[in-house]
């Protein structure tokens, strides 16, 4: 199984990560600055930020998340949409990086100091898609090193980032990782309804 569209887009992320780790013009031109995206109509803001990272660590796990689980989904897509299967990868990566935004652009649009960056709603996206293309794969929380079965992962992943969105006390996008989860969730049944069905005979 091969997944060149998913490296290319791990390439292409590092490649602008990375000076704009130094670059701070460059920088702060691509982040998601939520009041000047809505007043001075920089829309290109909407999608720039998800190709800048706020340091290695940052951009790392990001990329090492989205190479695990985005063979999965690049290698279904291709077999179950045949020539659209690439098509569909793309629009659900990048329509995730737009999606998961908006939440905190509605939030913030008047705040000069909101700003984000990060591919993680986009990724979120693809972990999403994984569960319910494979939902009898394993994974494992960060501070819960046991493999967990991939839909109770997915609903714990749900539950932590709604409350961590309501709370808001730190400075990680967890709106962002919530809405791009449902948004790729939602694409993926969208494209092939019979998911669902497939999904509920597997785990039940």
């Amino acid at each position: 199984m091969t997944s060149p569209v998913t490296i290319i887009i791990i390439i292409i992320t590092s490649v602008i990560s990375v000076p704009a780790f130094q670059q701070r013009k460059l920088f702060d031109r691509m982040k998601f600055n939520a009041y000047d995206a809505h007043h001075s109509k920089q829309l290109y803001r909407f999608f720039s930020y998800g190709l800048i990272h706020a340091g290695w660590i940052h951009l790392f796990i990001n990329m090492f998340v989205l190479y695990s689980f985005g063979e999965i989904v690049e290698v279904s897509f291709r077999y179950l949409f045949a020539g659209k299967g690439i098509f569909y990868y793309l629009l659900m990566y990048c329509g995730a990086i737009i999606i998961s935004i908006l939440p905190a652009y509605g939030k913030h649009r008047n705040d000069v100091f909101y700003s984000a960056v990060g591919a993680s709603g986009a990724v979120s996206a693809i972990v999403f898609s994984s569960i319910i293309l494979y939902p009898t794969g394993k994974m494992i929380l960060l501070l819960v090193p046991i493999p967990l079965p991939a839909p109770l992962f997915g609903l714990l992943y749900v539950i932590y980032s709604a409350y961590m969105a309501k709370r808001g006390k730190d400075n990680i996008g967890h709106d962002a990782h919530l809405w791009g989860a449902i948004f790729g969730l939602v694409f993926t049944i969208a494209l092939r309804p019979q998911l669902v069905v497939e999904f509920l005979e597997k785990v039940f």
